[in-house]
Parts: C-alpha cells; structure tokens; sequence
C-alpha cells in the first residue's frame, strides 16, 4: 500500500469505516437476542471460559435438534434456557480467549460481545483495503470500492454483529493475504510475520485454515519466479511454519489428547454429536442431483446477501433479481478486465515485465485463497446440507477485488468527473439498502 495516500482517500476510507461501524452497531443492538446463527453455542463457549471452567469439551448431548428447531420456531422465549446449546466446543480458542475479558467486564451482557464483531469487521475493511492497495498501489479507488463491497452485505453485517468466531476468522484470513502481497514484491521482507499470522488463523477456525496453502503456494510463486534454490525455498518454508506451529501445537496436543489422535480438531466429534442435522444423502434421495443442486445454488446465493436470523428471514424476491444483476454486471464487467489484460501485454522494458509478474502471481493467489474456500464450502456439503452463502465469506478479499474491477469497466462510460461520486452513490445505495434489511425486514419478522 502507498505511504502516502490522497487526503481525500483517507477521508473516505474514514468515512466508509464510520459508516459500516454504525450500521453493524444498529444491528448489534436491535436484532433480538440469540437470532444470529449459532450465536447461544459461541456464547456459551465464552461463559465456560468467563466461569472458570477451562475449554469446554464437545460431548454428546452438545446438540439436540429438536430443542433447536423448538427454539428457532419459538422466537428464542426467555423460559426456553440457551444453556444446553453447546455444539461449538470443539472450535479453536481465540475469538473466546479474546472475548472473555468482555464477558466479565460487562457480566455476561450480550451487545457487548456483539460489538467486538463489529469492531473486527473494521478491521477487516482496513485489510480489504490495504491488500487491494497493494495489489494496485497506483489505484486506491479500488481498495475503497473493494472494502466498500465487503462493507455493505447485508448479511456480512448480520454476521459480524453477532458473537461468533467468524469476523476474527476472515480478519486473520485478510491479514495473512495482505502480508503474502507484500512478501510477493519485498525480497527483503521477512517470512517470520506471514507464519505469527499463520498460526494465528488455526487458532481462529477451521475455515480459515485457506492460508496454510495460500502461504506455500506464495512461497512456490517466489521460488519459481526469482530462480531460487530449493534449499532457500524449505528454509522461507521453515520461517513460516515454525512460528504458526509454535502458537498452534498447544491446542493440537490438548485436542489430540480430549478427542484422539485422530481427531485433533474435534471434526470427527462434532459430525458425530450433531444427529438430526440434514444429510446431503438425504437431501439427494429426495431431489435427486438436479434438485439438490438447485437448490442448494439458490439457497447459497440467497443467504450470501441476505437470509436473516437462523436462515428464516429472506430478502424479498425482487431484491434477489436486482442483485443477481448486480452480479452479473460485476461478473462481465470482471471478464471484460481480465480479457483486455491479456490482450494488452505488448512487450516491455523488464522493470514493466517483473511488475506485471507480481501483480499475476497476486492475484493467482487471491484466486487460489478464493478456490480453496468454495472447495471447502462444497467439501462440507457433501455430508451435511449447509447451503449458508456465510461459509463463502473467508474468500470475501478475492471477491471483492474481483467486483471492484468488474466495476471499472461499466463505469467507462461515466464522464471522470462524475466517476467517483456515482460509486459513492451506489455504495451509499449499498449502506441504505442495510438499513433497510434492519428495519423493514430482520426487526418485524424475528
């Protein structure tokens, strides 16, 4: 990212932070208690640390099916006890070590831990930013378009202004594609920071375990790229790894040693523990392939923008067709990007040749960042029907990055003197359409 940026990037780089971080705090304080997905199951996790009771254990009994759908069905009543809800024990420590201090701080209340989410989803538009800057350090508009587009989901911010693991789990995913960036072009830089960053991830959650590959496949792309030896490769490697195993290795033996060596992150426990869960298997008897995978499309697209409270609350269907356009107009618009790079390399000097090898093999690991989360979303799918778009939120960076370049190309036809305010009138479209989902949609229907 530029050391110095236009004043009038920062400001609305500030503003865009301002913007997100009150519309997360409305949703933070206005959505009822508990109508976030597995919101009561990462509380509980956070009680078990504020009481003194060490990392829970995932146990049988941790999941009821039936006590769940009864609450859901019910609206969450306050004589209905979220206590039993404990599924999420299994999940590494970090979000709950974190939030712990919270918990006791404010006695338990739960719009406090809300707006820790909130507050790591500023964090994230900070990283969203900063890695597209990088990328294209001469474009700034790009990062603000591409942290803009993480900002306004409407069911991003649902997500992050409930308490779960999931906005730390996509800032650690961030933070680490933003220092592979750096190190792609910095030969100097060292690898030591990427593997802190590393093992931060495993300890966040297992979906954003994405960075051990991303983080071989940037050391891969620099080895092949500058000529190194193999031997400079496995010693970069050992820099990384070194560290992400010195902060993981703790909770993989205590996990080893709870679960079985087998099972070191409690996976195997949990698919066990949580019957009455719906099988794909199932759900393939019934619709058969075509059905199945209809469904699960419509259903992934849908909650991505915006299926609120426990998948019960959808967006009206007029609102699903306008944005199924907005994404295909972003997806051409991305294509058409792609095709006049391609058709655009005309020979060079090697300083523009070694520029234009960096920027590739950026966003060949973007694309790999991308590819191994929809990979895992589809892996997962294949035992359980989890057709939940949230899933797909650690490749956010990569998406938005592809969006804010497919934004370039309708925006051509747009007089640059006009150019930056009609993106801020579509964000701001974006940030008003929030409100919106809050107000008219998620508060009268949970």
């Amino acid at each position: 990212m530029n050391a110095r940026l236009p004043a009038s990037v920062v400001i609305l780089l500030v503003t865009l932070i301002a913007v997100y971080v009150a519309i997360g705090s409305l949703y933070a304080v206005l959505t009822p208690s508990w109508q976030v997905p597995d919101e009561p199951a990462h509380y509980n996790y956070i009680r078990s640390l504020a009481k003194g009771r060490g990392f829970p254990v995932l146990e049988p009994g941790d999941y009821d099916q039936a006590y769940l759908e009864r609450l859901t069905s019910e609206r969450f009543p306050a004589e209905l006890s979220v206590k039993p809800l404990q599924y999420e024990d299994h999940q590494p420590p970090l979000y709950y070590v974190l939030a712990t201090p919270i918990y006791l701080l404010f006695d338990g209340a739960l719009l406090p831990l809300r707006l820790l989410s909130v507050l790591l989803g500023a964090g994230l538009l900070i990283v969203t930013f900063g890695t597209v800057s990088t990328i294209f350090p001469e474009r700034p508009a790009l990062g603000l378009m591409a942290a803009a587009f993480v900002a306004f989901i409407p069911q991003h911010v649902a997500v992050t202004a409930g308490v779960n693991n999931d906005a730390l789990a996509e800032l650690t995913v961030g933070g680490t594609l933003w220092a592979l960036m750096v190190y792609l072009d910095q030969p100097q830089s060292p690898p030591w920071p990427i593997g802190l960053l590393v093992g931060t991830a495993l300890l966040t959650k297992t979906t954003a375990y994405v960075v051990v590959p991303v983080a071989l496949g940037a050391v891969i792309m620099r080895w092949r790229r500058e000529g190194r030896t193999l031997a400079w490769a496995l010693k970069q490697l050992a820099w990384i790894a070194i560290p992400a195993l010195l902060l993981f290795a703790p909770w993989f033996v205590r996990n080893g040693l709870t679960y079985g060596w087998g099972d070191p992150l409690g996976l195997a426990q949990h698919k066990a523990i949580v019957e009455g869960q719906p099988r794909s298997a199932e759900w393939l008897a019934a619709y058969g392939w075509r059905g199945l995978l209809t469904r699960m499309a419509r259903t992934t697209f849908h909650s991505f923008w915006g299926k609120f409270g426990w998948m019960a609350v959808p967006l009206p269907r007029r609102a699903y067709q306008v944005l199924l356009l907005f994404c295909a107009l972003l997806a051409a618009g991305f294509v058409v990007w792609v095709i006049r790079r391609t058709r655009h390399r005309s020979i060079a000097l090697p300083a523009g040749q070694a520029a234009r090898s960096v920027l590739l093999s950026r966003c060949l690991l973007l694309a790999l960042s991308a590819a191994l989360t929809f990979s895992a979303f589809l892996w997962y799918n294949l035992t359980f029907v989890q057709h939940q778009g949230r899933y797909l939120f650690p490749a956010l960076i990569p998406l938005a990055t592809a969006a804010a370049l497919g934004l370039e190309t309708p925006t051509d036809v747009v007089p640059r003197r006009l150019r930056q305010a009609t993106l801020i009138a579509l964000f701001a479209g974006l940030a008003a359409f929030d409100v919106y989902c809050l107000f008219r949609i998620i508060q009268p229907n949970l």
